[in-house]
């Protein structure tokens, strides 16, 4: 009984190397003698999507801008007039409210990300309403309401 693995282990009957074996006559031989199944590869190692992307024409059309929300101007500008008021820089004021110093410009330029914690530290270190129907007022200090 023989084996099968035996008869089909050489294309060639001298020693080959990788590129005897890829050859058109080498090829062509081992597919007369019916030793190997040919596969043809179509944008094999290629870097093609297969993905449906949208369309051009509906990315010209799409307007909306994705952009995050940065603090108001009414509160940039509350926040300025009472850090000038209470005679504090930036720099006092990030120390204070325990920020960098940048976090403080960025909010009176208008460019940072609203983050109610630091507002509400602001608010209390100038001792100001800086948001809502308030802003600009002087907080009222806690206390029993008469």
């Amino acid at each position: 009984m023989s084996s099968d693995w035996q008869t089909a282990d050489t294309v060639l009957s001298r020693r080959t190397t990788a590129k005897d074996r890829k050859s058109n006559s080498a090829v062509n031989k081992a597919a007369r003698s019916g030793n190997t199944i040919t596969e043809k590869k179509y944008g094999a190692g290629g870097n093609t999507q297969k993905a449906i992307q949208k369309n051009t024409a509906n990315l010209d059309r799409e307007t909306e801008e994705l952009k995050h929300e940065t603090v108001s101007k009414d509160f940039s500008v509350h926040l300025r007039e009472a850090r000038a008021k209470s005679g504090l820089t930036q720099k006092d004021l990030a120390q204070k409210i325990n920020e960098k110093p940048q976090i403080v410009g960025e909010y009176e330029s208008g460019k940072a990300l609203p983050n109610n914690q630091i507002q509400v530290k602001m608010e209390k270190a100038l001792g100001v309403h800086l948001r809502g129907k308030d802003a600009g007022k002087a907080l009222q200090p806690r206390g029993k309401k008469k």
